[in-house]
């Protein structure tokens, strides 16, 4: 896989497709917030740590594609579903670095200065998250 950015991939999606991620990602915000209030922050942050707008951008990535190929006269289902997959294992990784992140803000914060624990969480998390995209790269070829 090679990875690149593609600004031309923010015109494809519809206003009404930003305006379904920010639901998505304000209602799992609102959800952790319930269950803060009922079993405290650090529970809480365990679902923070989802990522918000995951779901839908999975489906959106997935329909995306699949237009994609339609256009060009093939079928896009499998393709479709692939690229939801990439998106899903990408949101993964990133997500084992938001728990480094997490850990390090949680150890450090109480007794360090915060903003040098969060740019140390930030490139923990960054580290985390580029290391295993490498190693699974290399197993992969």
């Amino acid at each position: 896989m090679i990875l690149k950015i593609d600004p031309a991939g923010l015109k494809e999606a519809k206003w009404h497709e930003y305006v379904l991620r920010f639901v998505f990602g304000g209602l799992i915000t609102a959800a952790a917030g319930a269950i803060g209030k009922k079993w405290g922050p650090v529970v809480a942050g365990l679902f923070l740590a989802f990522p918000a707008i995951f779901p839908a951008s999975a489906t959106l990535v997935e329909k995306h594609e699949c237009e994609r190929k339609q256009r060009k006269g093939l079928h896009g289902e499998q393709r479709g579903i692939d690229a939801a997959a990439d998106d899903a294992l990408g949101a993964a990784m990133g997500s084992v670095g938001l728990l480094g992140f997490g850990v390090i803000c949680w150890l450090f914060i109480p007794g360090h200065s915060p903003v040098l624990v969060l740019v140390v969480a930030a490139l923990a998390w960054f580290v985390t998250a580029v290391s295993i995209w490498i190693l699974r790269e290399r197993r992969w070829r």
